[in-house]
C-alpha cells in the first residue's frame, strides 16, 4: 500500500471532516531583491503525490547582467521543472545539455543515480530590465527508479496538452488529467497543470489521483465557501469531489498531485532519497570532486566554478 498518512483508516469520513487536509502557508527568503516563496516541504506535509519541492520565483525584475546565477549543484533521486510564467533562464547541465526555458515550455531533468546542472539568466543580448516569474518543482522519484541514468527532455508550449473552453484556460505540463496526457516521460501516475479562470468561474480537481493539491498564484479561489488567496497551497482528502471557483478579479492556479511513495523521503541540501545512506554516498561524492572520473561530472561550457557541499 503506498504511502499517505490521510488514508489511515482511523481518519474521519464524509462531513466529519472538512474537504481541505491542510493548508500551507509558503515560507519567504530574500534572496536579495528576489523573493522565493517555499510551500513543499512544509511542517504538515513533505509531498503532495511525488512532488516534494514547491517554490515560487518572483515575481521579479532583472537588470542586464544581474539576474539569477546559480552555480553548477548535483541533484540525486528526483526530477526538476522549472516552469515560467514571465522571463528565460539558461539551463546547462553534466549530459552536455545547453538550453533555454521560456514561458510555458518544459525543461525535464531526471537526476536519477546524480546530475550536476546550473541555471542562470546570463543572456548577453539582455539590454532591458527583464521580468521574471516561474514556479520551480521537484518529483521525488519511486524507490525502484533512483539508481537509473539521467536524462533531459525539452517540451515547447506548443506540444503541451492545452483546453480551453467556458471561461478556463488549462495547459496540462506533466502526466494526466482532464482525459489528455503530457507528452513528458514520467515515472509514476501524477498530474501537474497551469490553469487560467475568468472571475467566477468553476474548475473540478481531477478525481482519479490519489493525493492532489492547489497553489493559488494569482487572484484567490473559494472552496466550500473559504476563500484563499495569492500564496496558499490547499491540500485535499484523497476521494473527495473538489471544485474550485475564482474570485471577482479571476485566478491563476498550479494544479497538481498523483499517486504517492512507498514512504518519506530523505531530504539534504539538493539531494533525495529513500535512505540516509544514499544521501551520505552523494554528499562524499560531491565532497571528492572527482570530475573527471567521479560519481558527478560538471556541466560542459560552465565547468569553472561550482557550489561547495554545505557544511551542515
Amino acid at each position: 500500500m503506498s504511502w499517505n498518512p490521510a488514508l489511515d483508516p482511523d481518519c474521519p469520513k464524509g462531513d466529519a471532516v472538512d474537504a481541505i487536509e491542510t493548508v500551507i502557508i509558503p515560507r519567504a527568503r530574500d534572496l536579495g531583491g528576489f523573493e522565493v516563496r517555499r510551500a513543499l516541504p512544509a511542517p504538515k506535509r513533505q509531498m503532495v503525490g511525488p512532488f516534494i519541492f514547491f517554490d515560487q520565483m518572483g515575481p521579479a525584475e532583472f537588470l542586464p547582467t544581474r539576474g539569477m546565477d546559480v552555480r553548477p549543484h548535483p541533484h540525486i533521486g528526483l526530477a526538476t521543472i522549472s516552469y515560467l510564467y514571465r522571463g528565460r533562464m539558461h539551463h546547462r547541465d553534466s549530459l552536455g545539455t545547453d538550453s533555454w526555458i521560456e514561458p510555458g515550455a518544459v525543461n525535464w531533468m531526471v537526476a536519477g543515480h546524480g546530475i550536476t546542472h546550473s541555471e542562470r539568466t546570463d543572456d548577453e543580448t539582455q539590454t532591458d530590465p527583464m521580468p521574471f516569474f516561474g514556479i520551480q518543482t521537484w518529483v521525488a522519484l519511486p524507490e525502484r527508479n533512483e539508481d537509473d541514468a539521467a536524462y533531459f527532455e525539452h517540451q515547447p508550449k506548443e506540444a503541451l496538452p492545452f483546453m480551453e473552453g467556458e471561461g478556463k484556460e488549462v495547459r496540462l505540463i506533466l502526466g494526466s488529467a482532464y482525459g489528455e496526457r503530457a507528452p513528458v516521460q514520467v515515472a509514476s501516475e501524477l498530474f501537474y497543470a497551469d490553469a487560467v479562470l475568468k472571475p467566477g468561474v468553476s474548475i473540478p480537481l481531477p478525481d482519479d489521483h490519489e493525493d492532489r493539491g492547489v497553489y493559488v498564484v494569482d487572484g484567490a479561489v473559494t472552496v466550500a465557501g473559504e476563500t484563499y488567496e495569492a500564496g496558499r497551497m490547499m491540500v485535499f482528502r484523497p476521494g473527495d469531489r473538489i471544485s474550485l471557483t475564482a474570485g471577482h478579479a479571476g485566478a491563476r492556479l498550479m494544479l497538481l498531485g498523483g499517486e504517492t511513495l512507498n514512504g518519506p523521503r530523505y531530504i539534504w541540501w539538493n539531494f533525495v532519497a529513500s535512505s540516509q545512506e544514499r544521501i551520505d554516498a552523494a554528499k562524499e561524492a560531491w565532497r571528492a570532486g572527482d570530475w573527471a572520473h567521479g560519481r558527478f561530472r560538471l556541466p560542459p561550457g560552465d565547468d569553472r566554478e561550482f557550489i561547495p557541499l554545505p557544511d551542515r
